[in-house]
């Protein structure tokens, strides 16, 4: 469904297409390219996240205030003061994520999954998670061969 949004695109659409399902239809190719990149993203991310804490710690912080730097009395060191504040950020962001997954697990839950599947029915509203309503609204208000 996404990967047909490329052939929109004028003249380069279709080969963009054919090239990211690895060819004219989508199969094992397809599912082998899009399970890797699931798998290795969040490695490569993970990779530029240390990569820019280095940058920080070796290099320092940038300097907004146009101020030229003269001596080390001049800069903030990256330690304590970032590492602190990116510390006590984490710290909030586990507790919050705890009280989720600990007291309301089933805050965020559809309804819907309460209801014993039956293969044989298909169900006669599907609507998609809160977070894609937007876009799946937008999806709805286009009536063109790309929407559908």
């Amino acid at each position: 469904m996404i990967t047909n949004l490329f052939s929109a695109l004028p003249i380069v659409g279709e080969p963009i297409v054919t090239w990211l399902w690895g060819g004219f239809a989508v199969d094992n190719p397809t599912l082998n390219r899009f399970f890797s990149l699931h798998y290795l993203l969040p490695f490569m991310i993970a990779g530029v996240v240390i990569l820019h804490i280095w940058a920080l710690h070796v290099v320092g912080q940038n300097n907004p205030a146009g101020i030229e730097v003269k001596s080390d009395k001049d800069t903030v060191p990256f330690t304590p003061y970032a590492t602190m504040k990116d510390l006590f950020g984490i710290a909030c962001f586990c507790l919050f994520f705890a009280w989720f997954v600990f007291f309301q697990p089933n805050f965020l839950g559809h309804p819907d999954n309460y209801i014993p599947a039956n293969s044989l029915v298909t169900p006669a509203h599907i609507v998609p998670e809160w977070y894609f309503l937007p876009f799946y609204a937008i999806l709805r208000a286009c009536r063109t061969s790309l929407a559908a």
